[in-house]
């Protein structure tokens, strides 16, 4: 099976590379070539920028089983996706985001019938209208699209907190970190691995034809618990600060729409869908590990210990401005 990356080299392409080359998939990569994730040495590599308008050049004689853009996330993208793949592949598949889905959810857990509805994160709202996009190309012309909603993915790179590094500094330090509510709403997070695992298998797989996924752990935890579990990966017990979301918006618009818009409510998911066409589908990677894997990353090479120095003293700003308005608290 060919099959042809738009990306391929990132937190959760990356997994998913590796998984399809040691599946027998031919498989090339179509990106810039600036990454510092190593690439599969079987996987063919066509270098170029997916936004250049020569690009259509450089997939002049090639066609496909199934191309996957992994970097889409506006209408015009996937215009231009339409524009080159038609008649070029089999299935066209586009990574949309979990956080397109009814914000708050009404009921738990979501489903892919779920309405999509994020009325706070311009990101989400943007990736609901590549999907209708694709939804009316599939309608018109039968464009045999799928479309796959990862939640929260992340690799050994990818800190799953506020502030990212800068908030394992402030633990690590003793100084009091940041969780968004009461920290008691529940979360999911996905290792890319998992995430693969559930993925790969659709490559050419006619059944996900017109049709809609999204792929996430069964694991659910409270943010509490998350912090936890990184602070018994570090040895060190985080002092946290919970602060209403609304508070870190009026300090930040732009991280404030990430939190109202996406992390700040309970979201868990029913996975029946993609183990209907899947049966195999099963994340064996919890978090506790993943933990371990993200603080043993870091330590082994200080560069990539970088603190931000702008967001650092932010979180200091919002917690003395949360503490001073409710001291008893």
């Amino acid at each position: 099976m060919k099959v042809l990356f738009i990306g391929g080299t990132g937190v959760i392409s990356s997994a998913c590379s590796e998984l399809a080359v040691q599946q027998g998939i031919d498989l090339t990569l179509l990106n810039r070539g600036r990454t510092n994730r190593s690439v599969p040495e079987s996987a063919k590599s066509l270098r170029g920028d997916i936004g250049d308008p020569t690009i259509a050049d450089l997939l002049i004689g090639h066609t496909w089983d199934a191309v996957v853009d992994w970097i889409a996330f506006m209408p015009e993208h996937i215009q231009r996706d339409l524009d080159l793949f038609r008649g070029r592949t089999g299935q066209y598949l586009f990574i949309s985001s979990a956080s397109v889905y009814q914000t708050p959810p009404a009921i738990l857990p979501v489903t892919e019938s779920t309405l999509l509805d994020n009325p706070y994160w311009d990101y989400s709202q943007a990736k609901i209208a590549c999907e209708d996009m694709l939804v009316q190309a599939y309608r018109d012309e039968k464009f045999p699209m799928t479309i796959v909603r990862p939640s929260h993915t992340y690799d050994c790179t990818k800190i799953p907190l506020f502030g990212g590094y800068t908030t394992i500094h402030r633990i690590i330090q003793g100084k009091k970190v940041l969780v968004y509510g009461d920290g008691t709403s529940l979360w999911t997070l996905t290792h890319h691995k998992d995430f693969a695992s559930g993925f790969v298998p659709l490559l050419g797989h006619a059944g996900a034809i017109g049709e809609a996924f999204h792929i996430t752990s069964d694991e659910w935890l409270s943010w509490n618990q998350i912090y936890g579990l990184l602070g018994q990966a570090l040895g060190v017990k985080p002092q946290l600060v919970h602060i209403p979301s609304d508070l870190v918006a009026a300090f930040d618009a732009e991280i404030g729409a990430g939190l109202l818009g996406d992390k700040s409510h309970s979201m868990i998911f029913d996975n029946s869908k993609i183990r209907r066409l899947v049966p195999d589908f099963a994340c064996s990677i919890p978090f506790s590990i993943g933990a371990r894997e993200m603080v043993a990353w870091y330590a082994a090479d200080p560069a990539r210990q970088v603190v931000d120095e702008h967001l650092d003293v932010l979180i200091d700003r919002i917690i003395d401005a949360y503490e001073s308005s409710f001291p008893n608290s």
